[in-house]
């Protein structure tokens, strides 16, 4: 295409010069016979003058033609260009329409699959806390349940020693008093089971 132009308008250039040079060749054979006042001469100037003018007519009218011809020609390759370039652009869009609408679908996915695992963890971490401070009151309760059977089991301790120095500093221990002293003690570790049992 490019290599065509430059060949049409050589020979559109000798065209127009063609033309122009019949018509100054006319114009001079109408200026050379005047002179002579011939009818002859003039009237063959006359003829010759309005074959070269038609034919100098002709070869514009080829011109003309062949120029809207090529032009058309030029639109109509232009106009398939854009065609196919729209074509193209409008493929291009439905595929980019294609893979966005897929990402998009992905992501919002993974998105939910996301929220779902943070809601999972939130309730998770909910449930270990609460189960947390259960077990810390329940060690709570313990250790304070501990602490009483110690004081309990302290001041039994205390009772037996203050009762075995008393049997002691009395002497010899009859045996009803070391009946009861017995008694006591299986009371008192009575009381300790069942307190611990019941802890």
């Amino acid at each position: 295409m490019a290599a065509a132009t430059p060949q049409r308008r050589r020979q559109r250039s000798v065209r127009v010069t063609v033309a122009v040079l019949l018509l100054s060749v006319a114009t001079a054979v109408v200026v050379v016979a005047l002179p002579t006042q011939s009818s002859f001469w003039l009237s063959l100037a006359s003829v010759g003058a309005i074959a070269l003018s038609w034919a100098a007519l002709r070869i514009m009218w080829t011109e003309v033609l062949q120029s809207r011809q090529e032009s058309a020609r030029e639109r109509a390759a232009t106009a398939n260009a854009y065609k196919s370039l729209y074509a193209e652009r409008a493929a291009d869009h439905a595929e980019f329409t294609s893979v966005m609408t897929e990402r998009l679908a992905e992501s919002t996915k993974v998105q939910r699959e996301l929220e779902h695992e943070v809601v999972t963890h939130q309730r998770a971490a909910v449930e270990s806390a609460a189960k947390l401070t259960a077990t810390a009151d329940e060690l709570k309760s313990a250790q304070d349940r501990v602490t009483e059977l110690e004081h309990s089991l302290a001041e039994q301790r205390a009772e037996a020693d203050e009762a075995l120095t008393e049997w002691v500093a009395t002497g010899e221990p009859s045996v009803q008093a070391l009946a009861e002293w017995e008694a006591d003690q299986a009371n008192a570790r009575h009381r300790a089971a069942e307190q611990t049992e019941t802890a």
